[in-house]
């Protein structure tokens, strides 16, 4: 996890681990600003002008937005339903988007990316890796301060369809308890390394309260191809409904960084909403 030269072999050696996480529909709980909960999600609608643009071949998931399973911290979790797949669509109803960083936090990168999304005033969501987050904690508690969501994204970062339940199983309970007590409250949702989802991993993250989220827009910004092209895929990518996925940690995240800051107000004045997934009241 600590440079580009590790994480990009292990990427290598699992090239295609994400065709794990088939895609399909699923019933659509409520987004801020979106559908009221309970409401049928109708069929993403085709959008006009740049929106209307094909999302990148990369990008194999499409997000379902979730109503979250919250409570004091340290409470059990709410039962939570046991996925096959993860969740792929958001309604298709208006332009809304939702932002994901992972791997995280970096005290190198993740200040600059929390800066540029309080400039633009808009809530982002953060799926960190607890070896990360357990020397940070005080950024996971600004996520929590500026209205971020935080999410877990396993400890090590490890291909989990290698590994035995019990491993699983110590690599998502350690990141929700690190993040418990910085961001003060267990995370409600998981994102599986990769893409990589099995059936434990499914379970397991039910028995934690937990949902599985995956993307739409992979701005495979870990290969650092450039500012230009980070931005070009998401602005190409951009559609009602579409989940950004990019990393804020990792190896060198500066160009991940200078992207932002220029592909965030162009949605925001092309009349995207940028959201995240609304909670459940406890």
């Amino acid at each position: 996890m600590e440079n580009d030269q590790l994480l990009t072999r292990r990427r290598v050696l699992i090239a295609g681990a994400a065709a794990l996480g088939a895609a399909g529909g699923v019933g659509a709980p409520a987004l801020d600003g979106g559908e009221e909960e309970g409401a049928a999600a109708p069929a993403p609608a085709p959008a006009a002008g740049p929106q209307a643009r094909a999302a990148l071949n990369p990008s194999t998931y499409r997000l379902q937005p979730l109503t979250g399973y919250g409570g004091a911290p340290r409470a059990a979790p709410d039962p939570t339903a046991v996925r096959h797949e993860p969740f792929l669509r958001l309604p298709g109803h208006g332009r809304t988007m939702v932002l994901t960083f992972d791997d995280g936090p970096d005290p190198r990168y993740t200040p600059r990316i929390l800066d540029t999304l309080a400039e633009y005033e808009v809530p982002a969501m953060f799926f960190v890796c607890g070896e990360m987050a357990v020397d940070n904690q005080d950024l996971l508690a600004r996520m929590a301060d500026d209205g971020h969501l935080v999410g877990n994204h396993t400890w090590t970062h490890p291909l989990l369809t290698r590994m035995r339940r019990s491993r699983i199983r110590s690599e998502m309970e350690r990141t929700s308890d690190v993040i418990e007590k910085a961001y003060g409250e267990r995370p409600q949702w998981f994102r599986a390394p990769y893409g990589a989802w099995n059936r434990a991993t499914f379970q397991l993250g039910a028995e934690m309260g937990m949902e599985p989220l995956a993307w739409t827009v992979d701005t495979l910004d870990w290969t650092r191809p450039g500012t230009r092209t980070i931005v070009h895929r998401v602005e190409h990518g951009a559609a009602p409904g579409v989940v950004v996925l990019s990393h804020d940690a990792g190896g060198n995240r500066s160009q991940t960084v200078r992207a932002l800051h220029k592909w965030l107000p162009h949605l925001l004045d092309s009349g995207y909403h940028i959201t995240v997934p609304r909670r459940r009241p406890a």
